[in-house]
């Protein structure tokens, strides 16, 4: 069983990736890896030298070819427990951002494509950890803190 968990802050060092809840007006940008069949957030593993924010922007722009967007930052979060992008089940750090997508141009990633939803899809890659940060970032608009 996974759990995830938010914090206010986190160390630096500990932030390993950065996924995005991406609107484009009141729609949910989600997005379709070409080896599955299910649906997830944009977002993915921060590369040496990359700030979490840039990681962020650069898989926002990757997977959804987003070209004019805000990006803004939720909350740190950490999943403990084995799942396709952990294999020891440790606790793993990330952040979690909030993007509005004003324009999209040519994806240049693994995913096959983007697709807009007024809620999150049963098919989900990462259904015990996507409700959740969706339900956060959600949250946080509603209490007008983003």
């Amino acid at each position: 069983m996974l759990e995830v968990k938010f914090y206010r802050q986190a160390e630096d060092h500990l932030l390993k990736f950065a996924v995005i809840l991406a609107m484009a007006g009141e729609k949910m940008v989600l997005v379709r890896h070409r080896e599955r069949d299910t649906y997830e957030i944009p977002g993915g593993h921060r590369e040496a030298g990359e700030s979490i924010e840039e990681t962020a922007a650069r898989e926002l722009k990757e997977e959804t070819g987003a070209m004019a967007f805000t990006l803004k930052p939720v909350s740190v979060y950490s999943v403990t427990g084995k799942n396709r992008v952990n294999d020891t089940g440790e606790e793993t750090y990330g952040m979690l951002f909030y993007a509005e997508i004003t324009s999209f141009g040519r994806m240049e990633s693994e995913i096959e494509k983007i697709e807009f939803f007024d809620r999150l899809p049963e098919a989900l890659t990462y259904p015990e950890i996507q409700p959740i940060l969706v339900d956060r970032v959600m949250k946080e608009k509603e209490e007008h803190v983003l």
